[in-house]
């Protein structure tokens, strides 16, 4: 896997679009949970937020540079 990828000749980090991807995907994700109001069973919302970003972005680097 390449570690950097061209973007109008600039090379950019794949770490780097795989946290705008992580970006999106968790914004859809919260909008969901809030949506269908899940955010009641959880003890600290914003502690369980940020885990699950962090979650969804580390396994998408490990899963890339696997």
């Amino acid at each position: 896997m390449p570690r950097e990828i061209p973007i109008f000749n600039a090379m950019v980090p794949t770490l780097l679009l795989i946290l705008v991807f992580s970006i999106i995907v968790y914004l859809l994700l919260n909008q969901i949970l809030v949506d269908w109001d899940l955010d009641r069973y959880v003890w600290h919302p914003a502690l369980f937020r940020l885990s699950l970003f962090v979650c969804f972005f580390c396994a998408l680097g490990i899963w890339w540079y696997q």
